[in-house]
């Protein structure tokens, strides 16, 4: 039996590449992995399956997805093929669609957040909306990682017998982040052990929305509260600016791209994700294993981890007031925070990898 993993560009061979081809390899499939391994960091003979370099590109308009197509539907055609899971946006479009013309005999997509949620804009509601639906009918399974857009897919048809699955996303290792180094982190990075610590990580973008938090520490006006952000992007020099104008540029720390944030997080008092649009954030599960209390966007993925006054906060992406308020709560009350984290350090194990591995194991033992 042959099988075919699709995704975009890989960077590192994570569980989320894990969850799909070790079940695979376990269940007597040759798999090959097509992908863009142009920026890969680790060593490729780390991956336990053929690789078939993809030109892959997240931007549906570059012309490196006609390369990308041409490349796929050749590799599906050089022998028969008995699975493609396919992943992420692109993937799913162009996967699909060579599978369809080299006729695979069973096809499934992985949505990590369709583009059409609640709040996008109406191109995303209609062209985007329409684009799923129609490929939906080339696909045995979808397999979606939150209720949202479980929901949104309730309708879709699928090819004959073809299903709809809810899984609980990537999958993470839990139980081994320790705050044993708690002290010697806060030292490195300038952060009093007997401060409040705020910590966010990602890409410093427009969808992260870190700029809420700095507005909502301003408001605290407490010189105890620090924010710590991990993670590079465009909006770094503005979220500098933004924090020096409003007086709190010696309690914003920006520690750039690290390798180390699970140490950072057992360091932290507080998780913030304000974000305007998430799939299942993986940041957030893992600030949760930390044992820490989360105050997040209401939005799809984050509403799946944190019920509100259980585990943490859900507000409005913009409510400045809002943040301002939970975090001063939570900055005061030391029993909240531990009851918050231990109630979130339960729930994830649900999210842990072997977990997700098992379920989607089971899904391709149906297929059998």
């Amino acid at each position: 039996m042959r099988a075919v993993i699709v995704t975009n560009r890989v960077k590192r061979y994570v569980n989320g590449f894990k969850s799909m081809i070790e079940p695979l390899i376990e269940l007597g499939y040759e798999v090959v992995w097509a992908a863009d391994f142009t920026q890969f960091k680790e060593d490729l003979s780390t991956i336990p399956c053929k690789i078939h370099q993809t030109n892959f590109r997240s931007n549906p308009f570059d012309p490196n997805n006609i390369t990308a197509y041409s490349q796929l539907l050749e590799l599906l055609r050089q022998e028969p093929v008995d699975l493609i899971h396919c992943n992420t946006p692109i993937g799913g479009l162009i996967g699909r669609l060579c599978a369809k013309h080299a006729k695979v005999k069973k096809i499934l997509y992985t949505a990590h957040g369709f583009h059409f949620y609640t709040g996008a804009p109406i191109i995303n509601q209609t062209l985007f909306k329409w684009g799923e639906k129609y490929l939906a009918r080339n696909t045995d399974i979808l397999l979606t990682i939150n209720q949202e857009d479980f929901k949104a897919a309730t309708n879709f048809k699928f090819r004959k017998d073809g299903k709809l699955c809810l899984i609980h996303g990537a999958g993470i290792n839990t139980g081994y982040i320790s705050n044993s180094n708690r002290d010697k982190i806060r030292e490195e990075i300038g952060i009093p052990a007997s401060a409040i610590m705020v910590f966010s990580a990602g890409e410093l973008n427009q969808n992260k929305n870190n700029r809420v938090i700095i507005e909502g520490l301003a408001k605290i006006n407490n010189p105890e509260v620090y924010y710590v952000l991990c993670g590079e992007g465009k909006l770094r020099k503005d979220l500098e600016e933004l924090s020096e104008k409003l007086g709190v540029s010696n309690q914003v720390k920006f520690l750039g791209f690290r390798t180390d944030v699970l140490d950072i997080l057992s360091a932290a008092d507080i998780f913030a994700m304000p974000s305007f649009r998430e799939g299942l954030p993986r940041s957030l599960m893992e600030a949760m294993d930390a044992g820490l209390p989360c105050i997040v966007s209401n939005i799809r993925g984050n509403s799946d981890l944190i019920e509100e006054g259980k585990g943490g906060f859900l507000l409005s992406p913009k409510d400045v007031l809002g943040y301002a308020k939970v975090i001063e709560k939570l900055a005061i009350d030391t029993g909240l925070r531990r009851n918050f984290g231990a109630l979130n350090k339960e729930k994830v194990k649900d999210f842990d990898f072997k977990n997700v591995k098992s379920e989607i194991k089971t899904i391709y033992k149906s297929l059998m």
